[in-house]
C-alpha cells in the first residue's frame, strides 16, 4: 500500500539530504511505527507519503514513493486526498473551519459525499473520539489535546485507505491517547486501513505496531522489522524496554502485561531495597540577577533585577470562559526549588492555570500572586521579572529569521553572556545550526529552541506547557537535567504535562485537575502509584513496590 524505493530528500539550501536511501514497504491493513531520534527526518518521510514533500515543502526527491499505486511525484496532495489522510504535528495548521462539527465535515464536503453519509460519519466520529460534547464549540476555545482529537477526527471521516499521523498522541492525556489508539487499531483490524505513524512516546504506541521502521541517525538508511527485534537495537525505547534490557529479558517485552509476567525475579531482587523517596524541594534564597531591558514580550520571561520571593500563590481561583468554568475554587502554592507537575484530562484547566500565573488569563474570582505581584494587573515589563512561560505552541516565542539570530536576541534581552542561549540549544538538541530558520525545525526542535530562549534569563518561576511534546527520550533526558539544575538553584518550576514518565522522573509533587478543580495534590509517588491512568510503566510492572523509573531500579541494583 505504501512503498518507498531508495528515496532521498534534499531541501533547498541544505548541504546534506534530510533522509537518504529510504527503502521499505507497508502492506495494506498494517500499522507501521516510524521511530528515531529528533531531527532524523521522520516528518519528511511522512510528508513524502501525502505528497507534501516535495510539492509544498520544496526541495528535491530522488527515488520513488507510491501510495495505492499512485506515484507521489506525479500526484499532488489534492490528487491523493481520497486515499491519504494526514495529521501533522501542529493541529492549528490543519484547521480550515471555525467549529468542531464543521471541521469534521469539511473533508467529506471537499470530496462531494452525500449529506446523509456525511451526517452519519460525523456522528460516528464524535462518539469514537469523545467529542460529542464539543460539537458546537469554536476550535479556538479548545485545549491543545481537544484540538488534536478534532484534527484526527477530521481525517477519519472521509474514510481514507491510508492514514499518516505525526505525533498523534503528543497532546493527549493517557486515557484519551488510549481511546485514539484503540480507534486506529480498530480501523486497521476491521477495515484494513494502512497506518504510518511517527510517535516519540513509544510507551503508548509500541504494542499496537505490526512493524517498526527505525531511522537511527540523520541520513542513515532505515531498519525495518518486528517491534521487539527493532527495540533491541534502537537508540530510542520506552521504559518497559529499558527495564527489560536492565533485567536481561529476551525477547524484550513491549507491554506492561508481558513485563509483569516476567518480573517476579526482579521484584525479589528489589524486595529488600527501599524505593527512593522524592527529594524535598530545598529552601533557598534567590540570587541577584542582571538588569532587564524594557523591550520584551510577555511570554519571554526574564530574571529579576534583585532577589525576590519566589512563591506563587493561588487562592479560590475561578476562571470562566463563556459558558465554561475553566477553573473553580483552586487553592495552590508553589515554593522555591520545587518542581510541580499539573496533570489531568484534556480540558481540565492546566493551561488556564498557567495562563493565570503569567497574566494572560484574568481571574473571574479569587487571587493570584507571583513574586508579590498580581499578574493580570502588572505591566508586562514588570511581570517578566518574576515569571517565564514556554507555551504549547513554541512559534509564539520565535520571530527571528535564524536560530542564531533568535539566540542572539535572547542573550541581549536577558543581558546574558553572548552564547548563553546557543549553549542551551546545543545541550537540549545538538546539531541545530545557527543558519537554520525556526520554521524548518521539527516541532520538538522548535520547542527546544523556545525553551532555551526562556531559560536564557533563568526566570525565578518557570512555567512549561507540555514541554516534552515532540522530544525523543534523549532530548527529554537532557531537558530533565536542565530543569533539575534550575530547581536545585532555587527556581520554582511548574509543568503542565500528560507525560507520566516525565512527572515520575522530575516532579516533587503532582497536582491532579478535573473539570477545573484540584482533586489531588501531594508527593509524586503518593499520587501516581495509586492511579491506573497516571502511573508510569515501571510502577505498573513492579507493583506493589513503589518504583517509578528505570533509573531508580538501575541504581538500586548497582
Amino acid at each position: 500500500m505504501i512503498r518507498f524505493e531508495n528515496v532521498s530528500v534534499t531541501y533547498e539550501g541544505a548541504a546534506e539530504p534530510a533522509v537518504r536511501n529510504v527503502d521499505f514497504e507497508v502492506p495494506e491493513g498494517e500499522l507501521a511505527l516510524l521511530v528515531g531520534p529528533s531531527g532524523v527526518g521522520k516528518s519528511t518521510v511522512l510528508g513524502a507519503v501525502s505528497g507534501l514533500v516535495p510539492h509544498f515543502t520544496g526541495g528535491t526527491l530522488r527515488g520513488r514513493v507510491t501510495v495505492a499505486g499512485r506515484d507521489t511525484r506525479t500526484h499532488k496532495p489534492r490528487e491523493l486526498a481520497d486515499v491519504v489522510g494526514t495529521v501533522g504535528q501542529d493541529p492549528l495548521a490543519h484547521f480550515v473551519t471555525d467549529t468542531v462539527e464543521d471541521e469534521l465535515a469539511y473533508g467529506m464536503e471537499s470530496l462531494g459525499l452525500a449529506p446523509e453519509v456525511m451526517r452519519r460519519r460525523v456522528e460516528e466520529t464524535l462518539d469514537l473520539l469523545g467529542l460529542a460534547g464539543l460539537r458546537d464549540r469554536p476550535i479556538a476555545t479548545l485545549s491543545g489535546g481537544q484540538r488534536q482529537r478534532v484534527a484526527i477526527g477530521s481525517v477519519l471521516t472521509p474514510h481514507p485507505s491510508v492514514l499518516v499521523l505525526d505525533e498523534p498522541t503528543s497532546a493527549l492525556d493517557p486515557a484519551a491517547a488510549e481511546e485514539v489508539l484503540a480507534v486506529l487499531q480498530r480501523l486497521v483490524h476491521d477495515l484494513g486501513t494502512t497506518v504510518l505513524m511517527a510517535e516519540h512516546r513509544l510507551e503508548r504506541v509500541i504494542q499496537y505496531a505490526d512493524r517498526v521502521v527505525l531511522l537511527p541517525a540523520p541520513g542513515a538508511a532505515p531498519l525495518l522489522g518486528d517491534p521487539a527485534e527493532v527495540m533491541a537495537v534502537s537508540p530510542v525505547y520506552p521504559p518497559v524496554v529499558d527495564l527489560g534490557r536492565l533485567a536481561g529479558w529476551s525477547p524484550l517485552p513491549l507491554t506492561v502485561r508481558d513485563a509483569r509476567r516476567r518480573a517476579g525475579e526482579l521484584r525479589r531482587r528489589l524486595a529488600g531495597k527501599a524505593a527512593p523517596r522524592p527529594v524535598p524541594a530545598p529552601a533557598v534564597t534567590a540570587p541577584p540577577a542582571p538588569r532587564i531591558p524594557a523591550q520584551r514580550r510577555l511570554l519571554r520571561g526574564r530574571a529579576p533585577e534583585a532577589a525576590l520571593p519566589r512563591c506563587a500563590e493561588v487562592r479560590a481561583l475561578a476562571v470562566r470562559r463563556g459558558r465554561v468554568d475553566a477553573l473553580r475554587g483552586v487553592d495552590l502554592a508553589f515554593a522555591p526549588g520545587e518542581t510541580v507537575a499539573l496533570m489531568g484530562r484534556n480540558g481540565a484547566g492546566k493551561s488556564t492555570l498557567l495562563g493565570s500565573l503569567v497574566g494572560l488569563v484574568e481571574p473571574s474570582a479569587g487571587t493570584v500572586l507571583v513574586g508579590g505581584a498580581v499578574p493580570h494587573r502588572t505591566a508586562p515589563r514588570e511581570l517578566v521579572r518574576h515569571v517565564g512561560l514556554v507555551p504549547q505552541e513554541p512559534r509564539d516565542l520565535l520571530y527571528a529569521e535564524t536560530v542564531g539570530a533568535e539566540c542572539a536576541a535572547a542573550d541581549r534581552d536577558a543581558r546574558a553572556e553572548p552564547g548563553t542561549c546557543r549553549a542551551l540549544v546545543s545541550g537540549l538538541l545538538p546539531g541545530i545550526g545557527d543558519d537554520v530558520h525556526p520554521r524548518d525545525l521539527s516541532e520538538g526542535q522548535r520547542l527546544a529552541l523556545a525553551l532555551a530562549v526562556v531559560l536564557t534569563a533563568r526566570p525565578p518561576l518557570l512555567l512549561l506547557d507540555e514541554p516534552t511534546r515532540g522530544l525523543d527520550y534523549a532530548a527529554k533526558a537532557r531537558l530533565v537535567g536542565v530543569l533539575r539544575a534550575l530547581a536545585a538553584e532555587g527556581h520554582a518550576i511548574v509543568l503542565a504535562t500528560h507525560d507520566v514518565e516525565l512527572a515520575a522522573e522530575i516532579a516533587h509533587r503532582v497536582v491532579l485537575l478535573a473539570e477545573g478543580e484540584v482533586i489531588a495534590d501531594g508527593p509524586t509517588a503518593d499520587i501516581v502509584v495509586s492511579s491506573p491512568s497516571y502511573a508510569p510503566q515501571v510502577t505498573k510492572i513492579l507493583a506493589p513496590q513503589r518504583w517509578l523509573t528505570p533509573a531508580q531500579v538501575r541504581k538500586a541494583l548497582a
